[in-house]
């Protein structure tokens, strides 16, 4: 054999070898999720999009392993810890609560980027939103203050409602925040709060059959990702039952619910994928402050209000982000 033959062979024969080292260079995140990819399409393009933001593009210079949880809470914890077996670079623990605890249970070394719905110094995941401190970092959208906007967002468009139930999920680790800050504002604007409480579809019903027996017209349900999971079965009843909902994230409207009031999930998940890929080149979520959104969109569904026979005051339509014909 020829000496340039044999470069060359030599060579080629060491090309996949390269290739695969450089794969195995490549860095893994592990994104656990509460719903489905179907139903996580639009936040999925945004968390990407803030990976893109950062430098990285997800088949290109990062891998990204997902887990599902398919609605069930109890999924979290099997999820981290099949992550951090995996030994992947960076956590994005989305979904809201429990994710973030049950990634932090899972591991103290690997970082972890998290959505939260309540205060994540009170639940002990961060030292300070400024300095977190430890491994974990995150987006939270303080769920206790969007509320109390939502009640008077309610009240705006039904004065004449005497009481205004809330239903909440009792397996949320915010779920008592959320409804004392809803309570108080109700009290504030001197309405009776009917507290209503559901984890499954069985409750569902009958928190809604309560509703009908007390004749309550207006509902505000609390932001818990199970209710979204639900979306469909809780957007029916209230237009079976003809009772006027608020919501807390545009997917409830766009399913015909009435109206919704919340921070942007797309915004958020951006933000996501973008403190996952500041990671990657090296910073440490110890130096990365909380951040808190300030976007919110209000979303309303003129069908849906017709179908109730209500009018929507101009105020909230002007107001509103989007308005569904």
């Amino acid at each position: 054999m020829k000496r340039r033959e044999f470069i060359l062979g030599g060579a080629a024969a060491a090309w996949p070898l390269a290739a695969r080292a450089q794969q195995a260079a490549m860095p893994v995140v592990g994104f656990m999720g509460i719903d489905t990819p179907d139903v996580y399409a639009d936040r999925l393009g945004a968390f990407r999009q803030g990976l893109k933001e950062a430098g990285f593009v997800e088949g290109h210079n990062v891998a990204v392993e997902y887990r599902w949880a398919q609605g069930q809470y109890d999924q979290y914890p099997k999820m981290a810890a099949e992550l951090v077996r995996r030994q992947v670079a960076v956590i994005a623990a989305t979904g809201g609560e429990p994710s973030p605890q049950s990634a932090k249970a899972a591991t103290q070394t690997i970082p972890i980027v998290f959505t939260a719905n309540g205060d994540p110094v009170r639940e002990g995941l961060v030292a300070s939103l400024n300095r977190p401190g430890g491994n974990v970092t995150g987006i939270t959208i303080f769920g206790d203050v969007a509320v109390t906007k939502r009640l008077q967002l309610m009240h705006e468009l039904m004065p004449q409602a005497a009481a205004i139930a809330y239903l909440m999920n009792p397996n949320n680790l915010n779920g008592d925040i959320e409804m004392r800050a809803a309570q108080t504002a109700a009290h504030s604007l001197g309405k009776e709060m009917l507290v209503l409480r559901a984890s499954n579809e069985r409750e569902l019903d009958t928190a809604f059959a309560t509703m009908a027996q007390q004749q309550v017209g207006a509902l505000l349900v609390a932001s818990d990702p199970f209710f979204y999971w639900q979306r469909d079965q809780l957007v029916s009843l209230a237009a079976r039952d003809r009772i006027a909902a608020m919501y807390y994230l545009p997917g409830f409207t766009r399913a015909g619910g009435l109206m919704s009031y919340g921070n942007s999930l797309t915004d958020m998940y951006r933000l996501v994928g973008v403190y996952v890929g500041r990671i990657l080149k090296g910073e440490k979520p110890a130096d990365l402050p909380i951040i808190q959104p300030t976007k919110f969109e209000l979303v309303i569904n003129l069908k849906a209000a017709k179908s109730l026979g209500l009018t929507i005051p101009t105020s909230l339509l002007v107001a509103a982000e989007e308005v569904i014909e």
